[in-house]
This record gives structure tokens, sequence and C-alpha cells, in this order.
């Protein structure tokens, strides 16, 4: 039987450098119960089998966050008014990853709609000339933070200008997107207190972005919240304003804090991995494989949270009805069943079915942006960094078990290439 604390030892902050470990041992079950200090418990996911079947199960919902509370203000006429309003319209229109067909069906095609190949593979370009600058600013630097200095600002400018984002208000996203993301971990739906922060900073957001598509409406531009606030989809489908706000936050929060950590872990990697930094360095086609690779390896969303909407029996246990649910992708990343040598850092398998973006229903809309980000990050990095060494192994990590990722990564150098 599993050690029915183990769930509880990955989201401890001690265990964040390397969870891979507790992750093994939770493989040892494909599914069991842990106890987390509810009263239920919950139910975790941790083969790739299992994972990837729950990923498409209609019996697994995506609808977990908790009913809307903003907590109050001492104002009878904004708490007993106002603030139920807000709830309620809260609760109505969730950001769609947080939604079940049809409603994320319908919302993911208005986006989609929007975030064509070509708008997407526009920004390749530009993905690589903002790597240039950021590390010339760096040229006579000896001492390099990889999250700082290059993983935080690209992914958030490239998001910002896809969306048409003033870029001079670029900078409050950083402390709304870094509040925000906290709604992924599984705590964070039962902490009051951080509850509340997230409560007010959707608030603070929303109301920037319902005057943003404001100004979009009147003056449309070629950008995706343009499209969006502008143009229904061929089946007839235009976002409302609360569905847009919902989905433009999402958006702009999953937008970059994901390739933060891709960009971080892989630096992190192939600093570990000197073989495979060089060979990088001397061939950078390799790139593509070297991502794919690190999507498996150090994928930057290491589990999901849902819930069952009927029992599942799976992997000879039963999941009962309205029964927590964590599906570990990165555990199933690292299943020996279905990658061999599973621990071992190796760009050149063949036919890597990992779980780094999910998948069924829910597969990262913003794969493609994420995985050019990092290739040119990446690229670039291991090109132009003279004698890099980490200054610190592990790094301090973000607290986020959810979204795991270094807080930072220093790196000593003798400048830039």
């Amino acid at each position: 039987m599993a050690d029915a604390t183990l769930l509880s030892q990955v989201k401890d902050p001690a265990n964040r450098a390397n969870p891979y470990p507790l992750y093994a041992r939770l493989r040892q079950n494909p599914v069991s119960h842990q106890e987390d200090g509810t009263p239920e418990g919950t139910w975790v996911a941790a083969s790739h089998g299992a994972v990837a079947s729950l990923l498409g199960d209609p019996r697994v919902s995506s609808e977990t966050l908790p009913p809307a509370d903003r907590p109050k203000t001492g104002n009878p006429l904004k708490d007993y008014l106002i603030k139920p309003i807000k709830d309620r319209i809260t609760d109505q229109h969730r950001p769609f990853i947080f939604r079940d067909p049809p409603d994320h069906d319908t919302l993911r095609a208005a986006v989609m709609h929007q975030f064509t190949r070509e708008r997407v593979q526009g920004m390749r370009e530009r993905s690589d000339r903002l790597v240039a600058e950021l590390l010339d600013a760096k040229r006579d630097a000896h001492r390099f933070d990889a999250v700082d200095d290059l993983a935080y600002p690209l992914p958030v400018t490239v998001i910002c200008e896809l969306f048409g984002v003033p870029r001079e208000d670029e900078p409050q996203f950083h402390s709304w997107a870094t509040q925000l993301a906290t709604a992924l971990e599984p705590d964070s739906l039962t902490d009051d207190e951080t509850r509340a922060e997230n409560s007010r900073t959707f608030d603070a957001i929303a109301d920037y972005m319902a005057g943003l598509i404001k100004d979009k409406r009147r003056h449309p531009k070629d950008d995706m919240l343009s499209g969006l606030a502008n143009e229904a989809t061929p089946s007839g489908v235009k976002m409302g304003d609360y569905d847009l706000i919902a989905t433009s936050v999402l958006m702009l929060v999953a937008g970059h804090e994901t390739t933060v950590n891709l960009i971080t872990n892989g630096l992190l990697t192939l600093l570990r991995h000197p073989d495979e930094l060089e060979k990088l360095r001397a061939d950078p086609a390799r790139a593509p494989k070297v991502v794919e690779e690190l999507l498996r390896y150090e994928p930057p969303v290491q589990f999901r949270t849902r819930t069952t909407l009927s029992p599942i029996d799976i992997a000879g246990v039963t999941i009962p009805e309205g029964a927590d649910l964590v599906l570990l992708l990165a555990a199933g990343n690292r299943d020996a069943s279905v990658f061999p040598e599973p621990d071992r850092f190796n760009p050149d398998r063949v036919g890597i079915r990992h779980l780094g973006f999910g998948g069924s229903l829910h597969y990262c809309v913003g794969a493609p942006l994420a995985r050019f980000e990092a290739e040119s990050a990446l690229t670039a990095l291991t090109r132009r960094l003279k004698s890099p060494r980490l200054v610190e192994d592990p790094p301090p990590y973000r607290p986020g078990a959810a979204l795991r990722g270094p807080k930072h990564l220093h790196v000593a150098i003798e400048g830039m290439e």
C-alpha cells in the first residue's frame, strides 16, 4: 500500500528542488488515496497510463475552483449587494481551463480562431530579437540571473505584444501574474488569506482588462484582444465581456508563467549536463529535441487538479464520485514502462509521448508559443554565455509545487559572446 503522506511531501517546499524520488514511490501504485488534511483526502494518479486516461475521461471535471467569496469590506452596501453579484458573475464566467464542455469548447474555439498559426509564428522572429536585446544588456556582466534577466521578461513581452497590451503596462502584470498563479496550487483553494488576495488581484486585473477591451472596440488593431473583442468565430460565437475578461486574464498569466519555468528549468538542466550544453552550442538545430525532452524531464507544470463526476474504476481501485483528484504529469513523464531510463536527460529520444502540455480537451493552447520561446532562449544562452557556472545548486525555488521552477538562477559568466 502506498505511503498516504507522499502528496503532502510533494507539496512541502523542502522537497521542491527534487520531487522525483517521491513521484517514483507514488508510481508504485498508479492510483492511490492520499491524506492531505481534508476530510476525504485526495486521489493521485502517478503512472503515465493512469494520468493519460484520466486526462481524457469525461467523468473527470476541471471545474475545481471553490465558489467565489470576496473578502468583506465593512461597507454594508458593497458587502450585501455588490459582493454577491460579483461573486456570482465570477462563478459563472471562470477561465476556460476551469470549465467543462460545452462551455470550455465554445470558449477555446473562440481563442483558437484568433490564436492562429500565422499570428503565433509571426512572433518567432520577434522572440529571437528580444532574446538578443536582453542578453546584449548583460554583455559586460559577470553574473547572470536567468529568471530576472531573460526567462521572465521574454515571455511576458511576447504575450503582451501578441494580446495588444501596451508595453508600459507590462511591469504591472508581474505581481498580478505571480499572485494569480497560486490558484493552481491545491492548498491555495482552502487558504482564506490566499483566496482573499487572489480575489483582490483578479478584480484589479479584470478592471484593467475591461478598460483595455473598451479601447480595442473603439480602436481595434491587429492583435488577439482586438480580434476576440470584435470578431465572431465562423460558427457565430462571440465572447461576452465577462468571459472575455476571464479568458484574457488566463492567457496573460498562463502565457508567461509556465514559459518562465520551462526556460529556467531548461538552462539549469543543461548546466547540469555540460555535454548536452556543448552539443546544443555546436548544433542549434538540436533545440526542438532539447525542448521536447525538457517538457518530459522537467515540465513547468508538475500536476493539475480535477474532481470526479461519477465513480471511476482504474488501476485496480475505484475513485469515488466527487473526489478531489491530482494528475501528476511530471510523475507520468518518468514512467519506465513508457520511457527507457526515465531519469536520464536524453534529447535524442524518439517519439516522446510526454505529458508536459497536459492532454485531451485541455491540451495547452500556448504550446507552440512556449516551444519556440524556449528554443530561442536556450539556443542563444548556450551560444553566448562564456564559461557559464551555477552559483548555487540547487537554486532557490518558488513556493508552488504545481508550477515548479527556480525563483532565481544565478550563473557566473565570463561575459557574453
